[in-house]
């Protein structure tokens, strides 16, 4: 395949990414609503709000008729959060009812929310501006525990598009079927270890250094890319199974970040795991599925686009990259 089609079909690729990275060029940072039994039809209530400075996203809960609230708020700063505690109370509990989260539109993109049962059993969903509503239930089994997190693994990869451009980069790079498998592999493989490793808390490593450095990793694929492209391939040209996978530990502490938001139920954190990192492999598969067939549907079409075409797409995820490599190196 000549230079001038790989750089057409890549371009398609960077401009239907290009509204979502601007969405998207910080790091996952979801409001958090937990809800904690803490004796009959008593909860404790925790609303953690993404804050940027003095600003915090107008989010309010909205409990069902007939809640009372047995204490004010007791709200702080942390970090970059802000965080409310309360407590209330519910004849016959909120088993059946209806909670709404107020705001989503104008404040934080979605709404994690957990509830803790006395028993040790949770409830996860995942409230987005169309759906800011959810229906609390009771106990469930292993199999809502797997579907829940299954979904969430999917809609965080499929959200990060920082990870997302790193695969791009990869495939800017890497030519044909195995090679391409083995090096998708060797990503899957190395993010799977550190995610599981810092999730269970055998390894911790602060956040905003590991998101620079995500964003640096995109940066150095990209450089890469351009590299060859004027006929000197590099190291991820040479042995890209190598630097995927030597990257893909650092994306797998990125991943357990976004667990972390989330958290993981007591009573069946194996499964809850297992099936998030399950979740960001079908997500993962789905872009570099969607992706190859957007190079596979093109090909013919930019057959006759101009050679300089070919270093657009690398330059432009590089250039994103390194913006967010400041943006984040300033948050530490």
């Amino acid at each position: 395949m000549s230079s001038r089609s790989w750089a057409g079909c890549w371009l398609l690729v960077v401009l239907t990414l290009g509204g979502a990275v601007a969405v998207h060029a910080d790091v996952f940072r979801p409001a958090y609503l937990e809800l904690r039994e803490a004796g009959t039809d008593v909860y404790d209530v925790l609303l953690k709000l993404p804050a940027q400075g003095e600003r915090v996203p107008p989010i309010e809960v909205r409990f069902p008729d007939e809640t009372l609230a047995l204490a004010e708020p007791v709200a702080r700063y942390q970090s970059d959060a802000y965080m409310m505690r309360w407590q209330v109370r519910r004849d016959g509990g909120f088993v059946g009812q209806t909670v709404a989260v107020d705001g989503i539109a104008t404040g934080a993109s979605d709404v994690i929310v957990r509830i803790e049962r006395a028993d040790g059993t949770s409830q996860v969903e995942h409230l987005l501006p169309e759906r800011p509503a959810f229906v609390v239930v009771g106990p469930s089994g292993a199999g809502e525990v797997a579907w829940t997190y299954l979904v969430l693994g999917i809609e965080h990869i499929l959200g990060g598009v920082d990870h997302l451009l790193f695969v791009l980069s990869l495939l800017l790079i890497v030519r044909g079927g195995k090679p391409i498998f083995l090096t998708i592999t060797a990503f899957t493989v190395a993010h799977s270890i550190t995610l599981v490793a810092a999730t269970l808390g055998w390894v911790h490593i602060p956040g905003p250094p590991v998101e620079a450095m995500i964003a640096l990793s995109i940066v150095f694929v990209a450089a890469q890319a351009v590299q060859g492209l004027r006929g000197h391939p590099g190291l991820t040209a040479r042995a890209p199974w190598v630097v995927a996978f030597s990257f893909g530990l650092l994306h797998g502490f990125g991943f357990a970040g976004a667990l972390a938001e989330v958290g993981l139920p007591q009573s069946a954190i194996p499964i809850a795991l297992l099936m998030f990192n399950v979740g960001v492999e079908l997500g993962q598969l789905m872009f570099v599925v969607a992706t190859l067939g957007v190079l596979a549907l093109f090909v013919r079409a930019a057959a006759r686009l101009p050679q300089w075409l070919a270093y657009l797409p690398p330059y432009a995820i590089g250039t994103v990259a390194m913006f967010w490599v400041f943006e984040r190196a300033a948050a530490f």
